[in-house]
């Protein structure tokens, strides 16, 4: 009790314990990243082997991936990493951004997610002060900058998170956190609902897909947490966003225009702009047309 009060009493030490609570959750987020997508296309092989009845194959590791085991290692030299070496940020930075065996350089990524991560949760309890609301906002935050890099990484929305944070949305909402219950139902199902319509209408006038399923469920997701009300704000600022870099891209020449470009980040980015600001924005747009 005393450490919350004193929390709830010093707002400068909350800003600090949660964005280094935010940089190892970063360290994490990173191995949710590049292990998480493996392990899902591990199981669907072994589920496709097991329905057609075939053999497992000598080549299959034996040594199992989850998130928590194996330990993090060197992808060049397998160096197993000890956890002097695993601090975020700092130990990239004492090691020079390179193995500490090989040398071979670590990917500038690493740090950069575990500091998105950090300012992430630092602006939650910026933002939302001490309380239940600035973890909470921090959790999505996270789950929405882990499933963007994915889908970046392999145009995969996993339902290993999308479906279990569309539930903690809900449940959030029982309590009134970020919107009421009934916005929060009506939220998820409507937000599903809307780019399922789109897709199939899509479908239907030019035979293609134009999104994945991951995007209704992410979609879905977001109304869990922040209710109906933000669908119509979400499906403008993504689809806005998603338009101007996509062109971009395209008239960059630094995108081949026949590789789909993953809609999750736009949703994700549009989703963080709703959280924090997206009353604000409701209110300046309903003042804006009541004037007019």
């Amino acid at each position: 009790m005393y450490l919350f009060d004193y929390l709830q009493n010093s707002p400068i030490t909350f800003y600090i314990s949660m964005a280094v609570f935010g940089l190892i959750v970063g360290s994490f987020l990173n191995v949710v990243i590049y292990r998480l997508p493996k392990m899902l296309e591990s199981d669907w092989q072994q589920q496709c082997r097991a329905l057609l009845k075939l053999d497992t194959p000598a080549s299959v590791p034996a040594e199992y991936l989850s998130l928590i085991t194996p330990r993090s290692q060197c992808p060049q030299c397998s160096h197993k990493i000890a956890a002097i070496e695993n601090i975020p940020v700092v130990s990239y930075l004492v090691l020079g951004g390179k193995c500490s065996a090989c040398h071979h350089p670590i990917g500038v990524r690493y740090p950069v997610i575990e500091l998105t991560s950090g300012i992430l949760a630092l602006f939650s309890a910026w933002h939302f002060g001490f309380g239940t609301h600035a973890l909470l906002a921090a959790l999505l935050a996270w789950a929405l900058l882990t499933l963007s890099v994915i889908d970046i990484d392999q145009q995969l929305l996993p339902d290993d998170i999308t479906l279990p944070f569309l539930w903690l949305g809900i449940l959030t909402n029982l309590y009134g956190v970020f919107t009421n219950i009934h916005s929060s139902l009506i939220g998820a199902m409507a937000g599903y609902c809307s780019l399922w319509t789109v897709y199939k209408v899509f479908k239907l006038l030019t035979g293609k897909e134009g999104m994945g399923y991951g995007d209704f469920k992410l979609l879905a997701m977001l109304g869990a947490w922040l209710g109906w009300q933000m669908l119509p704000l979400i499906i403008l600022l993504s689809s806005l966003a998603g338009a101007i870099i996509g062109i971009g891209l395209i008239m960059s020449k630094t995108h081949d225009k026949n590789i789909p470009i993953p809609f999750g980040p736009y949703l994700a980015l549009a989703g963080w702009i709703a959280l924090f600001w997206g009353h604000d924005i409701n209110i300046l747009y309903l003042r804006w047309s009541a004037g007019n």
